[in-house]
């Protein structure tokens, strides 16, 4: 079998008319599921997450599936952080604060300034929790670090 351009140049395998891409397919090895919170209907709910990511799991891809590497970057977006609560805390350190934002749910560590935030606790997709550490008067870049690299919320904390 022969392979011809549109006015009848043979294509040989060395000059096939393509382009190498840098967006790789990988072959999923284990099956993927994808969590989301249920339907609350009637339940109470407080103004916070009242139900943690991860109620209902449904299976996203097989063993065996092949996505290009963009695809896979998509489902880990980076972290946004709208709000630090409280603001302000102790040069002392020991301030538990509260993160809220998207994405959250891929932050590994939390710095102030450049220094480790203690006892992280993802809550939900959109709200952490973590303690600050002692750091000396003044704003700090808070800077989260998740699947997608670092994020920073310039001044985000301010020492007392």
């Amino acid at each position: 079998m022969g392979l011809y351009k549109a006015d009848g140049t043979r294509i040989t395998k060395t000059a096939f008319p393509a382009t190498n891409i840098s967006d790789p397919e990988r072959i999923i090895t284990a099956d993927i599921y994808a969590t989301r919170p249920h339907d609350l209907g009637t339940r109470p709910t407080d103004s916070r997450d009242a139900i943690p990511e991860g109620s209902i799991r449904t299976l996203a891809y097989r063993a065996g599936a092949v996505l290009r590497q963009s695809q896979i970057d998509k489902l880990f977006p980076p972290a946004t952080i709208t709000a630090i609560t409280p603001a302000t805390g102790a040069a002392a350190g020991g301030t538990v604060v509260t993160i809220t934002g998207a994405a959250l749910d891929g932050v590994s560590d939390v710095k102030f300034g450049n220094t480790p935030g203690t006892n992280l606790k993802i809550l939900t997709a959109n709200r952490l929790q973590v303690t600050t550490p002692a750091g000396t008067a003044g704003a700090v870049n808070v800077v989260v670090g998740d699947d997608a690299g670092p994020v920073t919320k310039a001044g985000g904390f301010t020492y007392s």
